[in-house]
């Protein structure tokens, strides 16, 4: 799926910080806190970390990492011989690293970088002995590393769209000189979504769509010819995926919740599949008996699977050999929370093992297999060590039920000091933030969350809920989304609200709802469809039209989207678009709302934000904003705490809450604010003109229907109605 559409793991975090609004009345009185915690600093949260995203090198006798360099994330190394001595090996001075790989040849590290949000990822190299980091693809185009073979050292095998923006390419790009030779020319309409790539560097495997929103599963064969092994209905697409080859190249894993067997039923969770590539026969080596698998351990030598894990209400591993299962025991031992590898030395002696849960905030473990004392971990890095001695709050897996008894899994914070008896209820209810997640095909999961605990800390009960739609609960739950946006996932997240009301969690008329992406989405049709559910909410990066959001997908992504959001090509489809986009219902939003977007986002356009700015701000609830130099996500530290300070003031003024001054928090930041900029301190030195709505076909609509709402104030807010 595209970047619009897709989950972003650790976004979630900073998008539901995205938020600023007048929001009117201060709530009637500040949110009691019992014990008066002292108050986590936004910087010790949401700043950039001390170092993180360890990976070993291929030989395990160096980590590259990532931390701060002068402000900016960059990429460092250092010996594991001397964990204390470590180094910079690149010097990017405005947009930091996020994601980065060694290279199979253990001196090179390969990066990717985009343009002040395009997302348009390039591909750079870096030798870690110094000098200057080289691009290897083109600017303007989006890399994906897929292929790094010891057979073939100097290489990287990539995916680009330099050629066609929906369908990428899969590029061999030698390492040394940038020379690219395409090995697949990819496009549609029966493109290829993925591919597996073989030791020898060669594409193999590939899932290829067909014309009824499901995929093929292809063998690819001398010439790039396609052997169909076996096809992946609609439903099973978002819930089946490609995991690698093994290294003989005659089986492959994957992620399949179709058939295990052509003699078995159906099933609805993602099972863990080995499948023979001459035949195409598929067997289950394991699977979850309520939740979908969700990682997967594999050997680095022979690409055979050693052990899996499920996560329902949080994370469980299960070994498929005798050593993996020693492995898992000695970490449950070693570990007080839950756990991930997430890097292996090529011979597997040495993992990187990363340890966290609500309390603990992530921590990095050199974990040596083979040593001659046996197994043994050594601290390698705390990634928010200022975290260490603050107070927080733990979380509680909760399942609520929907009006229609579907089963919500969602997580629960409460303040410090709130649950004397430890119960997960509060002594008296709360003002609560309710979290939307992005997605929608993602999930909230179990874990330290930094916002939680934010919020949590500020005074407030915070929920995040897996509304239908999330990922890892079976593909039923999931399809159980399509052409529900604005419908019943929103009936979802307003009968969790209610919940927490009726539990004694929540006050009641105190409620906030906050999101990103598709939780941004969310936010608008809540406070447009269920007004009541509500005192305000935050919106970041929104697609409020999905009119727009169509055309602005991929082509690659777009014949999904017509059956999960509603089919733009059908007449039912087009009104069925209509009634579910906020942008043509923002005149019914009756409470204050914070609007804000990057201005690179490739998925949205200004005109539809500017519409609902347009709706909201005739009636003075409004405060919108703009980050120029963002897309999607705010990778800037200045422009990310920048937003968490005037975040804080919004739910302080609509909630009650407390808040950490403004202090600093704008210096360096780069915001354009159109409404709103005099409800908080600082903030007036970004203030603009308001931004004048961009005419679209269909601008005039939108202004006939808010016209019309506001002279019927009885029309009815349920959107399917």
């Amino acid at each position: 799926m595209g970047s619009r559409t897709r989950s972003w793991a650790g976004a979630v975090a900073l998008g539901l910080a995205l938020a600023v609004a007048a929001c009117g009345e201060r709530a009637r009185a500040p949110v009691p806190v019992p014990a008066s915690p002292d108050l986590i600093t936004r910087s010790a949260l949401f700043g950039e970390p001390a170092r993180h995203d360890g990976r070993l090198s291929p030989r395990g006798d160096r980590v590259a990492f990532l931390a701060p360099r002068d402000g900016v994330t960059n990429l460092w190394v250092l010996s594991v011989d001397a964990m204390d001595e470590a180094r910079p090996v690149t010097d990017e001075r405005e947009r930091g690293i996020t994601n980065f790989r060694w290279a199979a040849d253990g001196v090179t590290l390969l990066y990717l970088r985009d343009d002040n949000g395009d997302e348009n990822a390039r591909l750079y190299a870096v030798d870690t002995a110094g000098g200057e980091a080289r691009p290897l693809t083109p600017a303007g185009a989006r890399a994906e590393i897929i292929g790094l073979s010891d057979a073939d050292p100097g290489v990287v095998i990539v995916l680009l769209n330099d050629r066609d923006r929906g369908w990428p390419d899969v590029m061999r790009v030698d390492i040394a000189s940038g020379t690219r030779t395409t090995l697949l020319r990819n496009g549609g309409p029966r493109g290829y979504t993925s591919v597996l790539v073989g030791r020898d560097n060669a594409v193999r495997v590939g899932m290829r769509t067909r014309a009824d929103g499901g995929a093929d599963v292809v063998a690819i064969e001398a010439r790039g010819r396609a052997r169909t092994l076996f096809e992946i209905p609609f439903e099973d697409t978002l819930t089946t995926r490609l995991i690698g080859l093994e290294a003989d190249g005659a089986h492959f894993l994957m992620l399949d919740s179709a058939l295990g067997q052509p003699d078995t039923p159906a099933r609805d969770r993602t099972a863990l599949v080995r499948v023979d590539v001459a035949s195409g026969e598929r067997a289950v080596l394991g699977e979850g008996e309520r939740s979908d698998v969700v990682d997967v351990w594999i050997d680095p030598a022979t690409g055979a699977a050693e052990a899996f894990a499920t996560e329902y209400l949080r994370r469980e591993w299960r070994a498929l050999n005798a050593d993996s299962q020693a492995d898992i025991e000695f970490l449950d031992r070693s570990l007080t929370g839950d756990f991930s590898v997430v890097s292996r030395s090529a011979d597997d002696t040495r993992w990187i093992v990363v340890e966290e849960s609500p309390t603990t905030p992530r921590r990095s473990y050199l974990f040596d297999r083979a040593g001659p004392a046996g197994r043994r971990l050594t601290s390698l890095f705390s990634h928010r060590p200022e975290l260490q001695q603050a107070a927080l709050q733990p979380m509680t897996p909760v399942e609520i039920t929907a009006r229609d008894g579907a089963t919500l899994v969602s997580y629960l914070t409460l303040p410090g000091g709130s649950d004397a008896n430890g119960d997960a209820r509060p002594e008296q209810a709360l003002p609560l933030v309710l979290l939307a997640h992005d997605g929608p095909w993602s999930r909230d999961s179990y874990g330290f969350d930094a916002t939680h605990q934010w919020l949590a800390n500020r005074g407030y009960a915070v929920l995040s809920v897996n509304f239908r739609g999330s990922a890892g609960f079976g593909k039923a739950f999931l399809n159980a989304g399509n052409l529900e946006w604005g419908g019943r996932i929103q009936e979802d997240l307003a009968d969790a609200a209610a919940w927490a009301v009726t539990q004694g969690i929540a006050e009641e008329g105190r409620v906030a709802i906050v999101g990103s992406g598709f939780g941004g989405y969310s936010v608008l049709t809540g406070l447009a469809f269920t007004p009541d559910s509500y005192r305000c909410g935050a919106s970041f990066a929104a697609p409020s039209n999905l009119f727009a959001m169509l055309d602005l997908s991929s082509a690659s992504e777009r014949d999904q989207l017509y059956r999960r959001v509603a089919d733009a090509r059908t007449e039912s489809g087009r009104q069925l678009l209509r009634v579910r986009s906020p942008a043509f219902h923002a005149g019914r939003i009756r409470s204050p709302l914070l609007l804000a977007y990057g201005a690179r986002d490739p998925g949205l356009t200004r005109g539809e934000t500017d519409q609902v700015a347009q709706a909201v701000r005739l009636r003075g609830m409004l405060t919108y904003l703009a980050f120029p130099e963002e897309g999607r996500h705010l990778v800037r530290p200045q422009n990310r705490l920048s937003y968490l300070a005037v975040l804080e003031h919004f739910l302080g003024d609509c909630l009650g809450g407390r808040v950490e001054p403004v202090g600093a928090a704008f210096e360096g930041a780069a915001i354009y604010v159109y409404d709103g900029a005099v409800n908080v301190p600082g903030l007036s030195a970004f203030s603009r003109r308001p931004a004048q709505p961009v005419v679209q076909p269909t601008a005039q609509r939108l202004n006939d229907d808010a016209d019309a709402e506001e002279q019927s104030p009885d029309v009815a807010a349920d959107p399917q109605q």
